[in-house]
């Protein structure tokens, strides 16, 4: 089929373009006839000669008859379809039929939007090839009456949803959308980890306080202190509890350089307990040497010396004493004026020891509380023992002196040892200048707290212990254990040398300790005696008194029942009829 289209005449006559089918407009689709080699090319210029121009049968699709065509209209433009629609030349919407578009070749390609004078098609092709494949737009109705342009106010074109694509362009707040997220969780994960440390640190304390409630409970009942529980109990755990507390001993004598007496207390620092006790010693307390004799403390203090008498007090009180302090009166006088003077309460009035004669003698220290003491007053408070009075009253104020000097003397460690090497005392080995003011000084912090206390060892007439009186000062105060005569323990034997020869006292010591017996020191009396004497009190002890006086070489007849020495079993007077063994 050979039709041509002229499209100045809006209808098809025959010429180079055949119809081969219909575009899903229902548009008729051309193609050039074979016969017809020529190129076409709509928009020559005018006065341009070509081969085609030379052709009276060539193609115008605007029908401007040889004129320069205005620019073509495109009303989907906006909407590519990925291939040109027809477009009406001007003037198209005056015919009844829409003017057919010549189709593109691959060797020449259609461009009805290039601008006049011909711009390259490729630009066209780049500028399209961007726009997305899109649905055109509803088909239009073709032939007579065919709708003209759009009115203003008519309705558009119908578009639908996939005829567009949308580009997600970046949100500006979307990096601090994120920020905060990360914060929030960031914040979150710190205050559940505050949370977990805060349980952990609060089951931490629980087990603590838990601890500390056990460990303070364990040690009221190590120390004996739980309610129901007496530190005297007879139990094991009491008993244990009492000797493994740790104490700090030290045995402190006083020797009136005047009257010549000693008074002996221990002064004892419980480092467990923090308690200081000053433990008063009566001097008729018996000690026995290591040579298996009886003596008194005082009898053992001034001829024994600071050692011997250290061991014999460990042996019979149990405890361990770590050094000796010898504190001679002028020394205690020194003492308390350095300390700046010490309250105490007397109980007596004491006279001035320096009066001429006891009518004239002025009271130095008053009865009274609070009594402000100097060092001359405090030495004679604590050596005052009045007439018929016992020895225990002198040891109570003694007692009450070495209570006020603590109050007084500094807790400082330091300035306790300068106080101690400012009295320039001469101290019995191993016990130094620093280590008696550092004890001083720990017992000084607990009497000025009020944990200082004083008691008094009660001691029987014979100058033993009683296990029973003592328990309370030996086993809890000290931590020892209270010793009584052993039934088989060797007799004990007091010699009161009246032979006139002060020789015979160690000759006749030497001989009872070689014949199974135990001496005990009874003096030297003040007058001579003509005839030996052996004394029991004891109706048991008849034969132990027959076998002292064959030991001494003395005839059975000076063996009598009478007074017995307090500590002693038998008791003997050596007179002028007694003669050493050779």
């Amino acid at each position: 089929m050979n039709d041509r289209y002229d499209a100045g005449h809006g209808g098809g006559q025959e010429g180079p373009y055949e119809i081969v089918g219909y575009d899903e407009y229902g548009r008729p689709v051309y193609r050039q006839a074979p016969a017809q080699q020529q190129t076409y090319d709509p928009y020559a210029q005018p006065g341009q000669q070509t081969q085609h121009a030379q052709q009276e049968y060539g193609y115008d699709p605007y029908g401007t008859g040889g004129q320069q065509p205005s620019a073509p209209y495109d009303p989907y433009a906006n909407y590519g379809t990925g291939r040109q629609a027809p477009v009406p030349p001007q003037g198209a919407y005056d015919t009844a039929q829409q003017a057919p578009v010549p189709p593109q070749s691959p060797q020449s390609p259609y461009d009805p939007y290039a601008a006049a004078g011909g711009q390259p098609q490729a630009r066209v092709a780049e500028q399209t090839a961007r726009i997305p494949q899109q649905a055109g737009p509803r088909e239009e109705p073709e032939g007579p009456g065919a709708a003209g342009p759009a009115e203003p106010g008519a309705a558009g074109p119908e578009y639908h949803t996939e005829e567009f694509a949308f580009v997600e362009e970046p949100d500006g707040d979307s990096e601090d959308v994120i920020d905060w997220m990360k914060f929030t969780e960031n914040r979150t994960e710190r205050r559940e980890e505050a949370r977990r440390r805060a349980r952990a640190r609060a089951v931490a304390l629980v087990v603590v306080l838990a601890l500390v409630a056990v460990g303070g409970i364990g040690y009221l009942w190590y120390a004996g202190k739980l309610p129901g529980m007496s530190s005297s109990d007879s139990t094991t755990g009491g008993t244990t509890a009492a000797g493994a507390q740790k104490r700090d001993v030290i045995a402190l004598h006083l020797h009136d350089t005047d009257g010549g007496s000693t008074s002996t207390a221990l002064l004892v620092n419980n480092t467990t307990t923090q308690q200081a006790t000053t433990v008063l010693l009566p001097n008729s307390l018996a000690l026995t040497g290591d040579d298996g004799s009886v003596t008194t403390l005082a009898k053992s203090v001034d001829d024994d010396g600071p050692d011997a008498t250290q061991d014999a007090l460990d042996s019979v009180l149990g405890t361990a004493i770590e050094g000796t302090w010898r504190l001679d009166t002028p020394y205690l006088q020194n003492l308390v004026d350095l300390v700046g003077n010490i309250e105490v309460d007397t109980d007596a009035d004491v006279p001035d020891p320096d009066a001429e004669d006891d009518k004239d003698a002025a009271v130095l220290v008053h009865k009274g509380e609070k009594q402000t003491l100097s060092g001359k007053m405090a030495v004679a408070y604590a050596t005052y023992q009045a007439s018929g009075e016992a020895q225990d009253a002198q040891l109570e104020r003694f007692g009450q002196v070495v209570h006020g000097v603590l109050r007084k003397l500094s807790s400082d460690a330091q300035a306790a040892t300068t106080t101690v090497q400012t009295l320039g005392m001469i101290l019995d080995p191993p016990l130094t200048d620093k280590d008696l003011g550092s004890f001083l000084a720990s017992l000084a912090d607990l009497a000025k707290g009020g944990d200082h206390k004083t008691a008094l060892l009660p001691v029987q007439d014979d100058g033993t212990l009683s296990t029973e009186d003592s328990s309370g000062v030996v086993k809890d105060v000290l931590g020892g254990t209270a010793k009584s005569p052993d039934e088989d323990a060797a007799v004990s034997v007091s010699v009161q040398n009246a032979s006139g020869d002060k020789n015979n006292t160690a000759k006749v010591r030497i001989t009872l300790v070689n014949g199974g017996f135990a001496f005990v020191e009874g003096g030297t009396a003040s007058a001579a005696q003509a005839t030996s004497e052996v004394l029991y009190a004891d109706a048991a002890d008849k034969e132990n008194a027959t076998e002292v006086a064959k030991t001494l070489g003395l005839p059975t007849s000076t063996v009598a029942k009478g007074d017995v020495s307090a500590n002693a079993r038998v008791s003997v007077v050596l007179g002028q009829d007694y003669e050493p063994a050779s």
